[in-house]
């Protein structure tokens, strides 16, 4: 028998999100119990296969973490081993590396943006079926990731785990002829971008704020991509040497991911929300202006909206490829010289998704003796499960199939990265695919892989 205040919500799959995870929620009455996103995809022990490696290899071996975002990989590597070496590599080399990752930006953005988020706010189950009824919004949309795929094919070598990049820089530098080509696609891909920002901002987004800190890199005079010091909504401010003395990560129980949180206990948010809160002053001025127009103030902390700072991110990552590309000077060497030496370098920079940090030591001999990644969805963990757990309380009137759809929307404002979030080791995983009830109702959601 069930009891009348018993509600048992079930999603057998939750599309448009990498990765495999399940979100359990349980209720008593009008009050939320428990809110947990449950990541029981296995670990990839990426950091294991890294122990006794040359500190050259990185680069190569991370950029496997993720196919939609390896050039984050591998530019957190790069400056992970560069500082542990003690070698930087500016000028020309830096500029090419900011712009391979405006590449990223944008092909990621764009495949979030048109084949991830916007079916949601426009009542499509796909993107596929969204492109039968909107082939025009969808072609844009993959217009736009082809512009961003062509920068890190041209840079890169190709656009999924790019082969030119390595410590110390690029394997080979591209000619000015091969980047200039690119200046007429993403003129015309700044269009589409800016027509994508006019498009979402008149998506119906509901009245919610996530609650958590922020924490992104900031660079004053630019917004940070590849380069930046630490900064919270809070206050903090530190360098990426610092990470381990103000971000604590945590078993928990129901998930193959580390949960973050600040020194001070609290919660955090990284990713566009917080990019967008703590530098938009950074933003170019047709950035700016593109924001405002879709009615964004100079902060924004309502997840649903963050399609639109996403958008405002791609008219500003084209801009920057464009601006990169006509003041670009091929570096010769294409790297400079990185020798072993024994120590530990953080390198921190902002992936799409938000903040990714790598901590490697090396021995004198170049051999890496521990190796740490501590991806965005990881840390964003916690603060998701809050802002679920106050996302269902303010709507737990709704009939069954609408909360269902609003949860599984809120879970997608995040993007979460499953695969890369998952690499902890020693844990015990709840993994039922049966609901259960504790006298109040609960609902659990469950993650295809991809």
């Amino acid at each position: 028998m069930t009891h009348k205040n018993e509600r048992v919500l079930s999603v057998a799959e939750l599309a448009r999100v990498e990765g495999e995870g399940a979100l359990y929620v349980r209720t008593s009455g009008n009050k939320v119990e428990e809110a947990r996103l449950d990541i029981y995809e296995p670990p990839r022990f990426f950091e294991a296969f890294l122990r006794g490696r040359a500190y050259t290899e990185p680069p190569d071996i991370t950029a496997r973490i993720c196919g939609i975002c390896p050039v984050a990989y591998q530019m957190s590597a790069c400056a992970a081993i560069e500082a542990a070496c003690g070698t930087g590599a500016g000028g020309p080399i830096a500029d090419l590396r900011r712009l391979l990752y405006c590449g990223e930006w944008i092909e990621s953005h764009a495949l979030h943006i048109y084949l991830l988020h916007a079916p949601d706010f426009l009542g499509y189950s796909s993107g596929i079926e969204m492109a039968t009824h909107r082939r025009d919004l969808v072609e844009r949309g993959l217009a736009l990731k082809k512009a961003g795929n062509a920068i890190m094919e041209a840079i890169g070598g190709r656009a999924i785990h790019p082969v030119n990049v390595r410590v110390g820089g690029f394997y080979r530098a591209p000619a000015r002829a091969e980047l200039a080509a690119l200046t007429e696609p993403l003129k015309k891909a700044l269009d589409g971008a800016l027509e994508t920002v006019r498009w979402v901002a008149g998506f119906d987004f509901p009245d919610h704020a996530c609650a958590a800190d922020m924490l992104a890199m900031s660079r004053p005079g630019t917004y940070a991509i590849e380069q930046g010091t630490l900064v919270t909504r809070s206050g903090l401010a530190f360098p990426a040497a610092e990470w381990d003395e103000h971000v604590i990560e945590e078993q928990v129980p129901h998930s193959t991911a580390l949960h973050a949180h600040l020194a001070g206990g609290g919660r955090y948010l990284t990713g566009p929300l917080a990019r967008y809160s703590l530098s938009s002053q950074w933003l170019s001025p047709l950035a700016r202006e593109a924001a405002r127009a879709a009615g964004l103030a100079e902060t924004c902390d309502n997840p649903f909206r963050s399609i639109i700072v996403r958008a405002v991110e791609t008219v500003y990552a084209v801009e920057e490829a464009l601006r990169l590309i006509a003041a670009y000077s091929p570096p010769d060497p294409p790297a400079v010289e990185v020798r072993p030496r024994a120590g530990v370098g953080y390198g921190v920079t902002e992936a799409p998704r938000g903040t990714l940090c790598h901590r490697y030591e090396i021995d004198a001999d170049g051999l890496i003796t521990t190796a740490r990644i501590i991806p965005p969805t990881s840390q964003n963990q916690a603060a998701i499960e809050a802002d679920l757990r106050a996302f269902v309380e303010a709507r737990i009137e709704l009939d069954d199939a609408e909360l269902t759809r609003q949860c599984e929307q809120a879970i997608r404002n995040y993007d979460p990265c499953i695969s890369c979030a998952a690499h902890f080791l020693d844990l015990t995983v709840e993994r039922s695919l049966f609901d259960r009830t504790d006298g109040g109702s609960s609902f659990r959601f469950r993650l295809p892989a991809h």
